[in-house]
């Protein structure tokens, strides 16, 4: 089922999100949902707050990204079988270098900009099924799994931006959290009337 994505504005957006024990109600089903729903919107990953819950969940699906034709042949067979879910994630180490990437979020509609983070990371997390993973991604990965990580830190890729660029962009926000925007996928806006 197609949840709606929460917008901008919303505070469960800002909110550092709660661990989650294997006994969470309907979980197989919230992760089919999450799916359904980052699908639905053309995503290639989808945290839990951006459905409304404040827990530590996240699941990504880079395949899509895997026909783009500026990675390198390791990159898109990287992106190609990175279809994972992650639940109480911990990012343990950042490293390599800072570098520029345009983001956009599923939560702030027709914006996107140029963001910088660290090419390599570590973390521990479980799986659907609560078996412990501890994994090292770089890239391309990496910068997707810090993305979502951050929305269950109660972070937004527009928070990373220059007092300037907030400024440029605080009215197209302001319209995304009243719901004045066009989107091909259900949402679900704070500040609609």
């Amino acid at each position: 089922m197609i949840l709606p994505i929460t917008a901008y504005g919303d505070p469960v957006l800002k909110t550092k999100a709660k661990e989650i024990a294997p006994d969470y109600p309907k979980l197989k089903e919230l992760i089919d949902n999450m799916f359904d729903t980052m699908y639905g919107a053309h995503g290639v990953g989808l945290a839990a707050p951006q459905v409304g819950l404040s827990i530590r969940l996240f699941v990504v699906d880079a395949s899509p990204m895997a026909d783009d034709e500026e990675y390198t042949e390791e990159e898109v067979n990287q992106l190609k079988n990175f279809k994972k879910v992650f639940i109480n994630p911990q990012i343990t180490e950042e490293t390599g270098i800072e570098w520029d990437f345009n983001e956009g979020c599923l939560s702030i509609p027709d914006v996107r900009e140029d963001v910088k983070r660290k090419s390599a990371l570590s973390i521990t997390y479980q799986d659907e099924n609560f078996v412990s993973h501890t994994e090292n991604y770089e890239g391309v990965a990496a910068r997707i799994i810090q993305h979502e990580y951050d929305h269950i830190e109660g972070i937004l890729f527009t928070d990373k931006l220059s007092p300037f660029k907030k400024r440029l962009l605080k009215g197209k926000l302001t319209n995304i959290s009243k719901g004045n925007i066009k989107v091909d996928y259900k949402m679900r806006f704070p500040l609609k009337k």
